[in-house]
């Protein structure tokens, strides 16, 4: 009977420290932000993580000593007494431990410790209960323990160990959004959205989101004041970068609320932008410039020449989904034709189509955008009517010009249904 409570608290034991240290963080953090007995329980035994760890660690050791005095007598009693004569005493000592480590490591560790990682939460709160007992009973043992190993470390290997309070990681974070999305209607909440993608901001480089050089709209920075303010009527745009003889060179913007001053040139109400690395993360740019107080980056190549710009609007866009007004012109066509076929700007990006319609294009770094796609597979710009193959979608060009593609149609496979 003793050993086989042994066993029992064994597994308890090595399964719960398995279990704690595969659980769902924000899992079981908003489980101990429920009202009830278990959850206040929870959180107790999981303040402070390394001492709940040491306890599990003591117990499963005391159950461990105990099982072995008891049972090596067992098998040396009930298994050995006829061939006791013909062993010596080394080998039945081996022959004894063979025998408990198999058991112990069959019944007390590696089953247990796979179902607690299967079902870590589960069984954290399942078992919080005797959990706690342990953790109160161990509670002096543990904090003796605890101590002398910092002192050790602290002495005799100058190591300072700080015991940090329970925590979930971004990784944590997004699976348990993940999974809400997943159990949740159709419509997503909007709150659940916007956390999504304040998570990936850190994921997406300034890049990704630019206004393209080919799209910026800028000027001269000896241009006469009258066109600029045609422009800004014409763009409704309510920034304008300014360059010096190449827009590689671009000093700084013009805002259309300055033009309330009257100024009598365009140096005279020119704002500074800041430069900013292709491979630079968004959310370090919107430190950058909320630091700096300024609204409008510009965006450099590895040459050092501008490939776009970046204002906080994008960013903020970015967190929210786009923020239309009156002056925002809708360039990117989508239409689709039927279950297996679309019209699309160029422009979209590949993995938008692949989200909205369960395809696979393929993805890649030297590319976002459907247009990037083509030009990777063709390295060139193909023209109007010309049909490219890719993987299992066949894309025709229905509008292009010399610099760049318009309108594209894509037609997936249906044998590969």
């Amino acid at each position: 009977m003793i050993i086989i409570i042994s066993l029992i608290l064994s597994a308890f034991f090595s399964g719960m420290e398995i279990a704690f240290v595969s659980s769902d963080k924000l899992n079981l953090e908003i489980q101990k932000k429920q009202i009830g007995f278990i959850p206040n329980i929870l959180t107790r035994i999981t303040k402070d993580p390394s001492r709940f760890i040491s306890t599990m660690l003591i117990g499963n050791n005391f159950s461990l000593v105990v099982y072995g005095i008891f049972m090596g007598e067992f098998i040396f009693n009930n298994l050995l007494i006829t061939r006791v004569n013909n062993l010596n005493e080394l080998s039945l000592v081996f022959l004894q431990t063979s025998i408990s480590t198999v058991i112990i490591l069959i019944t007390a560790e590696f089953i247990p410790k796979v179902f607690f990682q299967i079902y870590s939460n589960f069984f954290m709160k399942i078992f919080a209960l005797p959990a706690y007992i342990f953790y109160t009973i161990f509670s002096p043992l543990t904090s003796l323990v605890i101590f002398i190993s910092d002192f050790i470390l602290n002495k005799f290997f100058n190591t300072n160990i700080k015991h940090s309070s329970l925590s979930f990681t971004k990784i944590e974070l997004e699976n348990y959004i993940e999974k809400e999305i997943q159990h949740s209607s159709d419509d997503i909440d909007s709150e659940i959205e916007i956390f999504q993608n304040a998570l990936e901001l850190s994921e997406i480089k300034a890049r990704d989101i630019m206004v393209p050089r080919t799209e910026i709209i800028a000027v001269d920075v000896s241009i006469d004041m009258d066109e600029v303010k045609k422009i800004f009527i014409e763009t409704g745009f309510s920034k304008i970068p300014v360059y010096k003889k190449s827009i590689d060179n671009i000093i700084g913007y013009v805002h259309s609320f300055d033009f309330l001053k009257k100024p009598s040139d365009i140096k005279s109400f020119l704002l500074p932008v800041e430069f900013i690395p292709e491979p630079m993360f968004v959310n370090e740019v919107l430190q950058i410039l909320t630091r700096q107080r300024k609204s409008l980056a510009i965006i450099l190549d590895e040459y050092g020449g501008a490939s776009g710009i970046l204002t906080i609007e994008d960013i903020v866009e970015e967190l929210f989904g786009e923020i239309e007004d009156e002056h925002d012109n809708l360039e990117y066509f989508e239409k689709s034709i039927d279950e297996y076929t679309i019209e699309v700007s160029a422009r979209l990006e590949v993995e938008y189509i692949n989200n909205k319609y369960k395809w696979e294009l393929p993805l890649c770094d030297s590319y976002e955008t459907l247009g990037g796609l083509i030009f990777d597979k063709t390295e060139n710009i193909p023209s109007e009517g010309e049909e490219i193959i890719v993987k299992d979608y066949k894309i025709k060009i229905k509008e292009a010009t010399s610099s760049k593609i318009e309108k594209i149609v894509i037609i997936k496979n249906i044998k590969e249904e």
